[in-house]
């Protein structure tokens, strides 16, 4: 069994799929007998994100963060994210001459662009930068790996998929829907980089739903008062959540998967969402869904041509269990 460092500037409590990811990951390594240290940013001093407060961003010691990194003397180091905590790693090994491997999960560029104007060029020149020495990059699907490499990245890449909680994400035939139907239903942050107004402006009959939050919530239930915010829902709460709606919208052109995506399915519910990255991996059937650049018009077809048995079917082949023993398999020695 290995000893397993992954440096990562997403962590609890924030709620993201990132978080998730990790979690669940560093969990059943360790199940598996793999010893794992979790550099994360809770111990830390750290601000806020000026237009993002409900992220810290933190800002440790150097010296802190290469201690932990000595003391833990391991085998494998994965930075995930590229933030400082994952600077600091990265520059630890770096200069030692020593491997690592990194994982690509959000569109930062698009992101501080719609939030904070930034031009895209210079974060890509950044995130080019920051993976170019990873011995392993580590990417959720083929589309994604395809723009990565339109945009210049040329470090080694490897397939990193999601996957479900299928305790928890499953059909649940004759639950109680309290909403005229049909239910549309959006999980995730509520935050103007997810396009969470796309969905709901769509002109569609039934009930929105929406289930998360994030900076864009208040504003958002002030303009379209006749949707349904819930707010957090977690565990089976929010696996009732799926099994009551109708269909699962997803309106995010900047996710690199979506692990929602296929919570919904597995959940028996078919997606509409636009043909982006994660979607165009994952919706490759009309019996699961549809995808257009005209979000209402995929609503449409999603609802008349999904069938929520094989939206279970596909939403059970993506397991925990297998991301987990990818990432294994992409890891690289630490030590050349």
């Amino acid at each position: 069994m290995s000893r397993i460092l992954i440096a990562t500037d997403a962590w609890h409590p924030q709620v993201s799929g990132v978080v998730r990811t990790l979690d669940t990951t560093a969990r059943l390594l360790r199940e598996a007998g793999h010893e794992v240290e979790v550099v994360e940013p809770g111990p830390y001093p750290a601000v806020r994100v000026p237009f993002y407060p409900e992220i810290p961003l933190a800002l440790p010691r150097p010296g802190r963060v290469y201690d932990r990194v000595r003391r833990f003397r391991p085998d494998h180091v994965h930075i995930s994210t590229e933030g400082p905590v994952g600077l600091l790693v990265r520059t630890y090994y770096r200069r030692r001459g020593w491997r690592f491997s990194t994982s690509y999960h959000t569109k930062f560029p698009e992101y501080l662009r719609r939030l904070a104007w930034v031009p895209e060029g210079g974060t890509y020149r950044f995130l080019r930068w920051f993976h170019a020495r990873s011995a392993a990059m580590m990417v959720a699907t083929p589309s994604l790996e395809k723009e990565l490499r339109g945009r210049g990245f040329t470090a080694p890449m490897r397939r990193w998929s999601r996957g479900v909680d299928l305790s928890i994400f499953y059909p649940r035939p004759g639950i109680d829907r309290p909403y005229p139907r049909p239910v549309l239903l959006y999980v995730g942050r509520v935050s103007h980089e997810k396009n969470v107004e796309d969905f709901l402006r769509l002109e569609s009959p039934g009930t929105k739903v929406v289930v998360g939050d994030g900076p864009a919530r208040a504003e958002l239930e002030r303009r379209y008062p006749a949707a349904k915010f819930l707010g957090y829902r977690k565990g089976q709460a929010l696996g009732e959540v799926y099994a009551a709606a109708d269909l699962f919208v997803f309106p995010s052109r900047t996710d690199t998967f979506g692990i929602v995506v296929i919570e919904a399915l597995a959940s028996g519910l078919p997606v509409a969402a636009y043909p982006a990255t994660g979607p165009v991996d994952i919706v490759t059937d009309e019996k699961l869904g549809a995808l257009d650049e005209d979000l209402g018009r995929a609503v449409e077809r999603a609802l008349r041509t999904g069938d929520p048995a094989a939206c279970a079917t596909a939403g059970r082949g993506y397991t925990w269990e297998n991301c987990t023993r990818q990432f294994v398999g992409n890891l690289v020695p630490a030590l050349p």
